[in-house]
């Protein structure tokens, strides 16, 4: 991207560096704050887009959650023509904010059935209500996402004659989530992909998104604080350098069988653009 200079002079007084030089020099990372600048100017890459393609079988159902204390949906992804009963499933966790609703519209039937398309191994993915800001745990009394996930989904999918989740696909907060999952989880997971993954180097970093009670909460939880732990056998990582949480997810690249940081926000458009990737990278996990 060609950065003319009355632009980067308007970035430049908004993120409080002064001089073009200067502020070329903090854009190409010769100087800090290359990634706010990036992110103030829209030097992020350019957005995905969902696949102009059929999606497979979608079945969304509203089941009764007594480890949330509420009410969820859960949607069950398949690749076009159904697939059968004995492919693999991989759990998909939301961000914050976030539903199984909303990975329907990030585009995940399509992405899938691009996937499968393109000659990725088939696969069925499963998405859950899991909360606003739970951080996939238990953050309030009555309400263990976790709880749900370990206890509960198991058995609402073999309701569906499908298996449990060998695989996972975690996005910001789901990110996390599924590191968790990963290291509580009998037997594991065999493979797992991040995006973008809401990681914290510090609880004055966490206690920002209100997700955790207090710091002894973020610290037995977050999963930086626990790398001697279980991770999935296969990890896969993509996060955006000009996304806020890089910084803590390189700390979690050196553990991952592939790590991909390209220019990047913690955006949608970043998500779709690196789905591909990660549905293949999914998808070539050992059986």
């Amino acid at each position: 991207m060609r950065l003319g200079r009355r632009r980067l002079l308007q970035a430049l007084a908004v993120v409080g560096v002064g001089g073009v030089a200067v502020g070329g020099a903090v854009v190409e990372d010769v100087l800090p704050g290359g990634s706010r600048l990036r992110r103030a100017v829209g030097m992020t890459g350019p957005d995905g887009t969902v696949p102009a393609v059929t999606p497979g079988p979608v079945r969304t159902t509203t089941v009764a959650s007594a480890a949330r204390g509420r009410e969820v949906r859960m949607s069950v992804i398949s690749p076009p023509g159904g697939g059968g009963g004995d492919l693999p499933v991989c759990l998909v966790l939301h961000g914050r904010g976030g539903s199984a609703q909303g990975m329907l519209d990030l585009g995940l039937p399509r992405f899938l059935a691009a996937a499968a398309g393109a000659g990725v191994p088939a696969f069925r993915m499963v998405a859950v209500d899991g909360g606003d800001a739970t951080y996939w745990h238990r953050r309030t009394p009555g309400d263990d996402p976790m709880a749900m996930l370990l206890d509960e989904l198991p058995v609402w999918l073999g309701k569906e004659g499908l298996p449990e989740p060998t695989l996972a696909l975690g996005i910001s907060m789901g990110g996390s989530g599924v590191l968790r999952y990963a290291r509580t989880r009998p037997g594991g997971l065999a493979g797992a992909a991040l995006l973008s993954p809401a990681l914290f180097r510090s609880w004055p970093d966490a206690r920002t998104v209100d997700g955790f009670a207090d710091e002894a909460d973020w610290r037995e939880h977050e999963p930086l604080l626990h790398l001697d732990r279980p991770l999935p056998r296969r990890l896969g990582v993509w996060c955006g350098t000009e996304d806020p949480f890089c910084p803590a997810v390189r700390e979690l690249t050196g553990r991952a069988t592939e790590s991909h940081l390209p220019r990047g926000a913690h955006t949608d458009g970043f998500w779709r653009r690196v789905l591909p990737e990660a549905l293949a990278f999914l998808g070539r996990t050992p059986r």
